[in-house]
């Protein structure tokens, strides 16, 4: 097996003092090529916080975790011939998991998630046990991870437990597209299995990484999204030939949000130079609907929203999560609750919400475009209606999609239920609040899409040119799907368009003509 403990420019360094990024995190798990290596200085901390464990196996000590069964089992103390046999079962025990596997992106985020917070030297595991979890990253092994069963306290249990349990060569995980059985993919790779020693189990699987992995995979698809759909915002205002003057920086120094001035900025660049605003300087409108008008405002506390989520999902994604914690400096072990997922859940709750009222803002912009009696444009923006519908049911799919994200966007958080005898009385569902906000920006992307494939169609009836941002990214659009002269199946161009949004491509076509949009 490769070494993952040398200096490899080539690759990204875990457990250093500037800590793991959301941005960082994202680019590593979706690049196949990607590779990790550890940080000297952190493995020196994880080896005197090893020694500390194994100073209080060699006196006998009773410390939880360690020495004794877990949770209503913690006063069960557990012979020291036994100890190996009691973290193993541990795993074991906790592949409970059901439902369809993660995501392979996910569950790569976790294992970089969980190396990380091993690595800050207060969790009492060996150096091999992050060696061997950093390799099964870096040799493409992933493990089989079902998505449901963690209610968030206690750590992501079952979740974190099929992660561990493929490097005990049990379980199943994917190589190289297949599907196999742990100890196939292991060998495949070139990595042994560990026997896990004492406290190394529970290090393991008390945690946050399963939330937090899904919700930062999530918050920086949103952070894109968010971009992006200024630029659907944008273009829709060029279609329905709506005014500027509600971006005018005056109106947001005098409430000073720092989410509405920037997508005031955005929208101001984007239209930069654009013959359709300038055609229509002396018309008789006086305001727009509050979709177009209200973009800074709306867009402005969603950017801010985020930026909270995605601040305290750092810091998470930073810190030591799991129990008991070993402070190998005064040779202590204390028993907490930094598994507790509370922190993540009411910030993903909220970052589901904000991330359901874009697709709400950006459905009535489409709403405003297709329909003849507020755009002034062909019913639906057919060429020939009557004939042909045109694009009239991609607005009842956008409507649908956001009907479906106020129901998720019901708070997770504010749900809990007693487990483990009751010993887990309040537990914080960050997990479902995770997986709500990742199908959110799944819904969301292709509600910004629909805007998109519309805002194109209605901005090239003026036969004018629209602001250069806005020009650039209907050119993106059009080198993929082309304008609709006659109706035809509207799913494939609705998902080319969702593609476009989710990689960022419609916003990088944006930003080379108008400039970086914040």
């Amino acid at each position: 097996m490769r070494s993952v403990n040398s200096s490899d420019a080539a690759a990204t360094l875990l457990g250093g003092t500037a800590g793991l990024s959301i941005e960082t995190l994202f680019k590593l798990v979706h690049s196949p090529t990607a590779r990790v290596s550890l940080s000297p200085e952190a493995l020196a901390a994880v080896a005197r916080s090893r020694k500390t464990v194994d100073d209080i196996v060699a006196r006998g000590d009773v410390v939880y975790g360690i020495t004794t069964g877990f949770g209503k089992l913690a006063q069960t103390r557990i012979p020291p011939a036994d100890l190996a046999a009691l973290q193993r079962n541990l795993i074991l025990s906790h592949s409970a998991g059901v439902g369809p596997p993660l995501p392979p992106e996910e569950t790569r985020a976790m294992i970089l998630l969980r190396a990380n917070a091993l690595l800050r030297g207060f969790s009492g595991v060996r150096a091999q046990i992050i060696e061997r979890l950093v390799a099964l990253f870096n040799e493409g092994v992933t493990p089989v991870v079902p998505e449901q069963g963690s209610v968030g306290a206690s750590g992501d249990l079952a979740p974190l437990a099929h992660l561990a349990l493929v490097l005990i060569g049990e379980g199943e995980a994917f190589h190289r597209g297949r599907r196999l059985p742990a100890r196939e993919a292991l060998a495949a790779a070139g990595i042994e299995p560990v026997r896990l020693e004492a406290k190394e189990g529970i290090a393991l699987i008390n945690g946050t990484q399963a939330t937090s992995a899904i919700g930062a995979l999530a918050l920086a698809r949103s952070r894109t999204l968010a971009r992006t759909a200024d630029v659907a915002a944008a273009a829709s205002l060029e279609g329905s030939k709506g005014s500027v003057r509600a971006f005018d920086a005056r109106i947001q120094k005098v409430r000073p949000h720092p989410g509405h001035a920037e997508a005031a900025a955005n929208v101001r660049a984007l239209m930069r130079d654009s013959e359709i605003l300038d055609s229509h300087k002396t018309c008789d409108k006086v305001q727009d609907a509050y979709s177009l008008r209200c973009v800074p405002q709306v867009h402005g506390a969603i950017r801010d929203a985020l930026r909270h989520a995605i601040e305290v999902t750092e810091r998470e994604m930073n810190s030591v999560t799991d129990n008991p914690l070993v402070f190998a400096d005064d040779g202590d072990v204390v028993s907490g609750g930094n598994f507790h997922a509370e922190p993540l859940a009411l910030v993903l709750d909220y970052a589901s919400i904000a991330m359901a009222e874009l697709g709400n803002i950006s459905e009535r912009r489409t709403e405003g475009l297709v329909n003849p009696d507020l755009s002034g444009l062909p019913a639906f923006l057919s060429p020939e209606p009557g004939l042909h519908s045109g694009l009239m049911i991609t607005q009842v799919v956008a409507a649908a999609l956001a009907s479906e994200n106020k129901v998720l966007a019901h708070p997770a958080s504010a749900d809990t239920i007693p487990t483990s005898a009751n010993m887990e009385d309040h537990v914080s569902m960050g997990t479902h609040a995770a997986r709500k906000l990742r199908q959110i920006v799944d819904n969301t992307e292709r509600i910004v899409a629909i805007e998109l494939l519309c805002a194109a169609q209605a901005v090239e009836f003026h036969r004018k040119r629209p602001g250069r941002g806005v020009e650039a990214a209907i050119r993106a659009l059009r080198e993929r799907v082309p304008r609709l002269e006659r109706d035809r199946v509207l799913s494939g161009d609705i998902e080319t368009i969702r593609g476009l949004v989710r990689d960022g491509a419609i916003l990088a076509a944006a930003e080379g003509a108008s400039g970086p949009l914040p």
